[in-house]
C-alpha cells in the first residue's frame, strides 16, 4: 500500500469569498490562514502548497475586541536613525484596512517560503467590488 502525496502541479485551487463584516478580526484571520494553507483540504500535507484563493470583501468593517482600535499599534521602520513610525489600529482601518487583515493573516502562515507563496493567494478590498469574477469564487460564511 502506499501513501497518496498530492503534488502542486496535480492540484485545481478553488476559489472563496470571505465576507469580512462584522467580524473580529483575530477570528477571521484564522480561519483565513488554514483555508491559504489548505488544512481544509482532504490530502493536507504541511510541507506541500496545497491551500486555496481566498478574496475578501468589507474589509473596512472588520471589528475588534476590548480597546485594541486604540491600543494596538502597528510599527515600521524606515531604516534610518530615529525613523521608527508608529499607527493605532484606527487610523489603520481608516487609511488602509486592507493592510490589517492582511498583516493579521501574514502573522499566522509559515515564516518561510511557502507562507509567502501562500499569502499570494490572499486578496483583500475595502468594499464589496472585486475583480475575480471569472474565477467563479464560492462564498463561504466564516
Amino acid at each position: 500500500m502506499k501513501t497518496y502525496v498530492p503534488k502542486v502541479n496535480d492540484q485545481e485551487r478553488k476559489w472563496y469569498i470571505v465576507n469580512a463584516e462584522n467580524q473580529v478580526l483575530g477570528r477571521l484571520a484564522t480561519q483565513i490562514a488554514g483555508i491559504l494553507a489548505g488544512k481544509n483540504n482532504v490530502a493536507y500535507i504541511p510541507n506541500v502548497d496545497c491551500g486555496e484563493f481566498v478574496i475578501v470583501l468589507n474589509a473596512e468593517k472588520v471589528h475588534t475586541t476590548g480597546r485594541k482600535l486604540d491600543q494596538k499599534i502597528y510599527y515600521r521602520y524606515t531604516g534610518y536613525p530615529g525613523g521608527l513610525k508608529s499607527r493605532p489600529l484606527r487610523k489603520m482601518l481608516s487609511d488602509k484596512p486592507e493592510l490589517v487583515i492582511w498583516r493579521a493573516v501574514r502573522g499566522m502562515l509559515r515564516k518561510n517560503r511557502l507562507g509567502a507563496h501562500q499569502l499570494k493567494r490572499l486578496k483583500v478590498y475595502a468594499g464589496e467590488a472585486h475583480p475575480h469574477q471569472a474565477q467563479k469564487p464560492e462564498t463561504i460564511a466564516l
